[in-house]
């Protein structure tokens, strides 16, 4: 065995081991400490597994490490049981890491809580790396066309494709969470870890010994950068207002009195002024949080919704934001007021018994003939 490859696999086995096991301690903790926050939806328990998908993925590196130097120590790397459990691995490696996505918040929304989209791309993944192994198998000898493994072609489309997703992912969620030169970063290592992976197709592509060290830096940095999203997650969380804590108060047309202790802001009234369909769209939330049922408490966004468009959903934000003039510590995110239960809805987050609106005027929005529906949620006044 080459002394290059084996100190290479070593540190592979035990680098991604050490970070798994970092990424699944944090987890398991946060999992533990914000317990009732990330399963405050009754309906529909949903637990933010995306660190735990990302441990999983190292895991899976800990046991391709494993197998590769098996493969070299009893020398079957170039048998088809060889190739089938290295391609085998890349395709469960691949899944955890698109699960893990599915649970970013900031990652591309064709991906994030899109159970449809994420079993396409899992289709993908397994068709591709069928593929690469069908390639592998009956190419054998004439495999390499000009300095082309051609059968590595397929996994690294779909590698670079993945890459795209975690890099576009990362960035987002570092840049919105006030860390943007992280999120630079994330994405150098994205392409970092891309790069590695040419020497898999490009025969001729640097050297054993610079193409090893890349893959070490690359994997030790995404570690990192691991450790780095998970800590900014625990702020979060620990910042996130809790639904038993926040009050919202609809006094008259435009105007709302609200309290979230966490972020300072106490009894502090809202003038929506202009801004009616804002003020109109947190009434709507308002109303079915507090008196509708089961998935009448929710609210659909998007085409086929009664909210047309994200960026209605945003605005309502935005506005209590600059109306309030809250400085960078006390600004709300759109997940502060409001929780996504998956298939398009959305639902308010305080608990009902926090929710007032004013007699008179919840009777005079349901005289309007477009909120038939919300005088039958209201049957109960």
């Amino acid at each position: 065995m080459v002394e290059v490859a084996e100190f290479y696999t070593l540190s592979h086995i035990f680098i991604s081991l050490i970070g798994a096991i970092l990424l699944i301690a944090i987890w398991y903790n946060i999992r533990q400490r914000f317990k009732v926050i990330l399963e405050e939806n009754d309906t529909q328990k949903r637990v933010d597994k995306g660190l735990l998908y990302l441990s999983f993925a190292m895991f899976v590196w800990v046991v391709s490490g494993i197998w590769a130097y098996t493969g070299q120590v009893f020398s079957f790397k170039a048998t088809n049981a060889y190739l089938l459990g290295i391609h085998f691995l890349s395709i469960v490696n691949n899944m955890f890491l698109l699960l893990a996505l599915f649970y970013f918040y900031y990652a591309p929304r064709f991906i994030y809580n899109n159970k449809k989209n994420i079993k396409t791309i899992l289709v993908v993944i397994i068709i591709t790396s069928i593929a690469t192994f069908g390639l592998s198998y009956f190419l054998k000898e004439n495999d390499t066309v000009n300095g082309l493994n051609i059968s590595g072609i397929p996994d690294l489309l779909l590698s670079g494709f993945l890459c795209y997703l975690l890099g576009i992912s990362l960035y987002r969620t570092f840049a919105f969470r006030g860390l943007k030169i992280v999120g630079i970063i994330s994405i150098l290592i994205i392409l970092l870890m891309f790069s590695s992976q040419l020497s898999d197709v490009f025969i001729n592509y640097g050297n054993e010994f610079s193409n090893n060290l890349i893959k070490i830096i690359a994997k030790t940095s995404l570690i990192s950068i691991f450790l780095v999203l998970a800590t900014t997650w625990v702020i979060r969380l620990a910042s996130m207002p809790k639904p038993n804590e926040m009050t919202i108060s609809f006094m008259d047309w435009s105007l709302v009195k609200i309290s979230i202790p966490t972020k300072n802001v106490f009894e502090q009234t809202i003038d929506f002024g202009s801004k009616t369909t804002q003020y109109k769209n947190l009434l709507k939330f308002a109303i079915r949080r507090k008196y509708g049922d089961g998935k009448s408490q929710s609210l659909a966004v998007g085409l086929s919704g009664e909210i047309k468009n994200q960026t209605y959903l945003t605005r309502i934000i935005d506005n209590i934001n600059t109306i309030l003039d809250l400085d960078d510590t006390q600004l709300l995110e759109r997940r502060d007021l409001v929780t996504f239960i998956g298939e398009g809805r959305y639902r308010l987050r305080m608990i009902p018994n926090h929710i007032t609106i004013d007699k008179t005027l919840l009777e005079e929005f349901n005289k309007s003939p477009e909120n038939k529906e919300y005088k039958t949620i209201c049957n109960s006044l």
